[in-house]
């Protein structure tokens, strides 16, 4: 790897995906002018997304750009209502998506067990991701990687008086100055609160519960709230979205807990009743792509997996962050458990 290019992420996950595999993964697809033609004859393609809408729309017009001649339909919302929404779609046989992606991994143990997920293997998937972030069968892998870290508003906050940990959080200075999103809505949150739970246990958020918290939605909430000085500390939330205000010119900083970052793992698919086929497997190998990589490396915080992409220039190393280790397949047999202790103990 040459110097400034991303960390391997294959020893900092433990992403197992806890289904055997069927059958061997079908081989891996080049684009071809045969694809393109057949995905512009389809004219669109419908992407349900959990990333951030600016970041979002950035990577749709890239595509179009490249692809004129099919239209991305955007869909955005928290990874959890996508989850819901796929859901009652297929219930009642109706098949609008294309492609899915999720911040909680999970959700593509369900897919892939109930068959709504088709096989396909991008070229750049096959020659370079590593076999813990890609499906055996081929049906998803990883296109991005963020991290739910704290973090405070330098206006508000000194450097040295911000906290370090999650349990400097519970100090009572901070009562009614923090803000979180909610696991009922993102699935980065559920993901974190899964590690969270399993590393400081359920009585660290009863406690957190009675610091006056500003709880939102979505894990991109909070960084906007910290950037707009609604709140002056963040205690979680989108890294890639906090390092999208701060390149903006925010007055907003990371924070990298002692304890552990959670980190969470965000795979894409194509689905199996897609209605634009071509048009998703083109937009699926381009999200893949180095072009595509390194466009959602720029645009935001995440950290992609594409050996070849470059990192944003002064951001803290992967490798130098004491990580969280990521298991959907707890997060999958947990959900419903943690979303329902959750909310009882923050009433929201």
């Amino acid at each position: 790897m040459r110097p400034g290019a991303c960390a391997p992420l294959v020893l900092l996950s433990t992403l197992l995906w806890l289904d055997v595999a069927r059958a061997a993964p079908p081989p891996p697809t080049s684009v071809t002018p045969e694809l393109v033609h057949a995905a512009i004859r389809e004219g669109r393609i419908a992407w349900y997304t959990a990333i951030d809408l600016a970041v979002a729309e950035r990577l749709a017009n890239a595509f179009q750009a490249k692809y004129p001649g099919v239209t991305v339909q955007l869909q955005r919302s928290g990874a959890e209502r996508n989850f819901a929404r796929i859901g009652q779609e297929y219930a009642a046989g109706i098949h609008v998506a294309d492609v899915i992606d999720s911040s909680d991994a999970a959700h593509f143990i369900v897919w892939k067990r109930q068959g709504w997920l088709a096989p396909y293997v991008p070229e750049d998937v096959a020659k370079y991701w590593p076999a813990e972030l890609r499906d055996a069968d081929g049906l998803f892998a990883t296109w991005r990687v963020t991290l739910s870290v704290m973090g405070y508003n330098t206006k508000l906050v000194k450097p040295e008086d911000a906290p370090k940990s999650f349990a400097d959080l519970l100090d009572p200075k901070w009562s009614g100055k923090i803000v979180k999103a909610h696991p009922g809505y993102s699935g980065t949150i559920l993901t974190a609160t899964f590690q969270m739970v399993r590393e400081l246990g359920w009585r660290y958020f009863e406690l957190l519960a009675k610091q006056r918290v500003l709880q939102v939605q979505s894990a991109v909430d909070p960084p906007k709230k910290l950037a707009a000085g609604e709140r002056s500390i963040m205690a979680d939330g989108s890294e890639a979205a906090l390092i999208f205000q701060q390149d903006a010119g925010q007055p907003v900083m990371p924070i990298y807990p002692t304890e552990g970052t959670p980190m969470v793992s965000s795979p894409s698919g194509v689905l199996k009743d897609a209605p634009h086929p071509n048009a998703a497997r083109l937009f699926q190998s381009y999200v893949f792509s180095v072009e595509g990589q390194q466009l959602i490396v720029d645009a935001s915080g995440f950290r992609a997996v594409h050996p070849a992409v470059k990192e944003k220039p002064g951001r803290k190393p992967l490798g130098e962050i004491k990580l969280m280790k990521d298991d959907p397949g707890g997060v999958e047999a947990q959900a419903d458990e943690i979303k329902k202790i959750y909310t009882g103990y923050f009433h929201v």
